[in-house]
């Protein structure tokens, strides 16, 4: 379980803004305080990742929520390069897409994503997939440390 004192930094991995303004929403009303920072590319979240150029003092995120549609690098591929990088790969990463293909579902298992959730589009729906995922990984789950 975490600790409520120190702010959860969270890399929200997302090309569309209306998505992103409501994942945020969703992440302030939790009790846990966390700091997003969003990426709007496949490769501006390696950049962060991998602490490169405007992002090299990005600080290691706790969490990741990744889309798979993404400009640039697909989030099949981001999630390939984290989940193979021996000081990446613990990080949790939780798979938020429109996508309900049973192929990408099994391809992002299959590169140890540690959920995938399809993006609901009613509003309240999202906000408790967001919810749920707040619960369980900063409340419940214990993380590693970096």
């Amino acid at each position: 379980m975490q600790t409520a004192s120190a702010p959860i930094d969270v890399l929200l991995v997302e090309d569309d803004p209306g998505d992103e303004l409501m994942t945020r929403e969703a992440l302030e009303d939790n009790a846990i305080r966390s700091r997003v920072h969003v990426a709007r590319d496949g490769q501006q979240a390696l950049d962060f990742l991998f602490r490169q150029g405007e992002h090299a003092s990005a600080p290691r995120p706790g969490l990741i929520l990744l889309d798979l549609n993404l400009p640039k690098y697909s989030g099949h591929h981001v999630l390939e390069q984290i989940k193979t990088d021996a000081d990446l790969c613990t990080i949790p990463v939780v798979v938020l897409t429109t996508s309900a293909a049973e192929e990408d579902i099994l391809r992002t298992y299959r590169h140890h994503a540690n959920a995938y959730i399809t993006k609901p589009v009613d509003l309240a729906q999202f906000t408790r997939a967001i919810d749920k995922v707040d619960e369980f990984y900063f409340r419940t789950a214990r993380l590693p440390r970096h």
